[in-house]
């Protein structure tokens, strides 16, 4: 089964990605078990933790594009944090860093380059620029 990305909808308001591949479908509504790539269970032989969630959380791996060489003042972007990818927007630079502003926590963090990625929103099954920037 090929990796798929999961919207954890009850996490930060929608905005946290994670890496999952579906083993199965329920018989019974529109909802899957999926074991996560970088999630674990806790104790003392972690193995991947896997969840069911509804259909409407997953959606396919976004496209590979190229990395930008850099961002600009308030582009929409995911930072790769806490093996997840977190929805925010550019608000400084400082050589290759990032400052990335959170709307969902209301945090600001620095990031490399190589750590963001352009915020694509999934409609109507394709993937597509988002439209305007964070403000």
């Amino acid at each position: 089964s090929s990796w798929k990305e999961i919207w954890l909808k009850y996490a930060a308001k929608k905005m946290v990605y994670l890496e999952a591949k579906v083993l199965s479908k329920l018989p019974h509504g529109s909802f899957y078990n999926v074991e996560y790539k970088n999630l674990v269970t806790e104790g003392e032989d972690p193995q991947p933790l896997v969840e069911t969630i509804s259909a409407d959380e997953i959606r396919p791996m976004p496209p590979k594009l190229s990395q930008p060489s850099m961002f600009s003042l308030h582009d929409k972007v995911d930072a790769f944090d806490l093996d997840a990818w977190w929805f925010g927007g550019i608000t400084g630079q400082e050589g290759d860093t990032y400052s990335v502003y959170f709307p969902t926590t209301n945090d600001v963090c620095k990031y490399p380059l190589q750590r963001l990625r352009r915020h694509l929103e999934f409609v109507n099954g394709q993937w597509v620029p988002s439209t305007t920037r964070q403000r």
